[in-house]
């Protein structure tokens, strides 16, 4: 069976694949898709990614988009034990994962970034703009953590999807010079995270091109 991801280094979406990818053990061809260059909104992505993004992922024999939902299909067919046990468990987990992959992410996304610098007049730079809205979304999920079902990680002992979306979303909190001093729990999960080999392959540095 032969997987193939399209990916671009410093996507968070696609982050999110490597590390699920790696978790679940699952062997993958990567091929490049510059952002930088467009080539995300050439003909020939946007033939297996009508939206013209990445990641899309080719397994099974179909073609996949939006990274949250790759990783459910990727659960359900390779028990891969990243959702909880209960319906509780599983609302609370999409609960942080959506707080990441649906406000900051999405707001966050560098066409969303670009076109609100390039038309602030100078008003407003794509550090400021980072910064206001990672700081804020990351500040949020500190408060949501803060509940007794948080274990090593963001839900129990075990890594979840809410996991898997904060590690990228940490890494841009990172190069945008975001302070997250004021989030301990945020930062202790993410010290955990980033011991276990299959996250610590999938980090951008891992697959900038050379």
């Amino acid at each position: 069976m032969s997987i193939t991801l399209y990916d671009y280094w410093r996507s968070s979406a696609a982050y999110r694949l490597r590390i699920t990818l790696n978790h679940m053990g699952l062997d993958y061809d990567a091929i490049p898709v510059d952002l930088l260059t467009g080539a995300n909104r050439g003909a020939e992505n946007l033939a297996r990614n009508p939206q013209g993004l990445v990641p899309t992922l080719v397994i099974d024999d179909h073609t996949f988009t939006q990274s949250l939902a790759i990783i459910e299909y990727l659960n359900e067919t390779r028990h891969g034990d990243l959702l909880p046990a209960t319906a509780l468990g599983r609302a609370r987990v999409r609960a942080i994962s959506y707080a990441i992959a649906m406000e900051i992410h999405a707001v966050c996304n560098l066409s969303v970034a670009k076109f609100a610098t390039d038309n602030s007049g100078g008003g407003i730079t794509m550090k400021d703009w980072m910064q206001m809205f990672i700081a804020k979304g990351l500040a949020a999920v500190e408060r949501m953590l803060d509940a007794p079902q948080t274990g090593r990680f963001c839900h129990g002992d075990r890594m979840s999807i809410a996991d898997i979306c904060l590690v990228p979303q940490i890494f841009n909190a990172q190069r945008w010079e975001v302070d997250t001093s004021a989030m301990p729990r945020i930062n202790r999960i993410i010290a955990v995270l980033e011991s276990i080999k299959a996250v610590a392959d999938a980090h951008p540095d891992m697959h900038q091109p050379a």
